[in-house]
């Protein structure tokens, strides 16, 4: 999926929300966040090693971490859109060099 900023299109902005849909992935070790960008569901990843890099984890609540950091999360995943820096599969992943 390749979303593109509205910078390069007529539009004035896009439509990027943040619906308190997260979870925590314990084979893969990610915190999942859902985005809505333009009505569309985009996944964002964010690894533990991230999490543990950046922030105070606890590998028992890694989520805890996701909820304390919501604000910074938000921020570097809607730069990420607007950038347009996709995964293959259509996600965005949170790198620590994003934070």
């Amino acid at each position: 999926m390749q979303l593109t900023s509205n910078r390069n299109n007529d539009r004035s902005s896009d439509q990027i929300t943040f619906p308190l849909l997260e979870c925590w992935n314990p084979l893969a070790k990610l915190a999942l966040i859902a985005i809505e960008v333009d009505k569309r569901r985009v996944t964002c990843r964010i690894p533990l090693a991230v999490l543990e890099e950046k922030f105070s984890v606890s590998i028992e609540e890694p989520m805890l971490a996701v909820a304390q950091n919501r604000e910074a999360l938000h921020a570097a995943a809607r730069k990420l859109i607007e950038d347009g820096e996709f995964e293959e599969d259509g996600s965005i992943l949170i790198r620590s060099k994003n934070l």
